[in-house]
């Protein structure tokens, strides 16, 4: 029930965020949602390095997603887009380094504390600034993404829970069943092919195909959030949404599938 209620409040202003909200409001928007993740991400990899400044990256994921849009952003000339993806190559390397001598962190929590910054930052920034560029795309490519990510994860649910036999990855997620893997991956395809039909007017190969790398990205995505958690022997990221666990609990699945989406529309020139 809990479930439920807090679908049928965050449905509506999901939909009012995508189709009221244009630019960069539609990115503050998004910012806000994703440091929650970010808040709880901090909160599950604390214990790896106690003393390390890892709160750091709630304002280094936004930074870097603020630039990696606005470099990707349409009329950006070629040397500003080489400036920020030198800028974002420095960050993660002479960057971080500098961040953790500086802070003092402990010898034995330095090599921790890089993982942590190494992996979150572009994890949390490269899935903001997707989420950013596609909409400016189209806000109905938004609610496509959508309807891939929720409905294939309905669809896992369900068949697994009901007809799941063979274990996807015991050690990370044991109630997750390639069964319910192959409905996901099977009902995102098939809604990705009623967008199309009613959106585009047509059936277009390329944009099934991003369709189908993006269900993958998204199962994979659950996946790596359960094995973040599960090695700091947490159960679910945090209690914010009843019924569902925290924020990082509910956008894991996206924040995977949004890169993939945008690259896969680029790549097969979908715009």
């Amino acid at each position: 029930m809990k479930r439920l209620l807090t679908a049928a409040i965050g449905v509506p202003l999901v939909l009012a965020a995508v189709f009221l909200t244009h630019n960069w409001w539609w990115f503050a928007i998004m910012a806000v949602v994703i440091e929650l993740a970010v808040f709880e991400y901090v909160e599950i990899c604390r214990p790896q390095a106690p003393r390390a400044p890892l709160r750091l990256l709630l304002v280094l994921a936004p930074a870097a997603a603020f630039a990696l849009s606005y470099a990707l952003s349409a009329g950006t000339g070629p040397g500003t887009l080489r400036l920020h993806l030198l800028g974002g190559a420095l960050l993660l390397s002479v960057g971080l380094g500098t961040l953790i001598l500086l802070s003092r962190t402990p010898l034995e929590e330095a090599l921790p504390a890089l993982g942590i910054f190494g992996f979150g930052i572009p994890y949390f920034a490269v899935s903001l600034s997707s989420l950013h560029l596609i909409q400016g795309i189209d806000p109905w490519v938004i609610i496509l993404l959508l309807a891939i990510v929720w409905l294939g994860d309905t669809a896992a649910y369900y068949v697994g829970s009901r007809i799941g036999r063979h274990k996807l990855a015991p050690v990370i997620s044991p109630k997750k069943s390639w069964e319910g893997a192959i409905a996901s991956f099977v009902v995102a395809v098939a809604a990705a092919a009623i967008w199309d039909f009613y959106r585009r007017g047509a059936l277009e190969p390329g944009l099934l195909t991003a369709a189908a790398l993006t269900a993958v990205a998204a199962q994979i995505g659950d996946l790596v959030e359960s094995m973040i958690k599960r090695s700091s022997g947490v159960k679910d990221s945090g209690s914010l949404l009843p019924g569902h666990g925290g924020m990082f609990d509910r956008i894991d699945a996206l924040v995977f599938a949004a890169p993939v989406l945008l690259f896969s529309l680029w790549a097969f020139g979908i715009e």
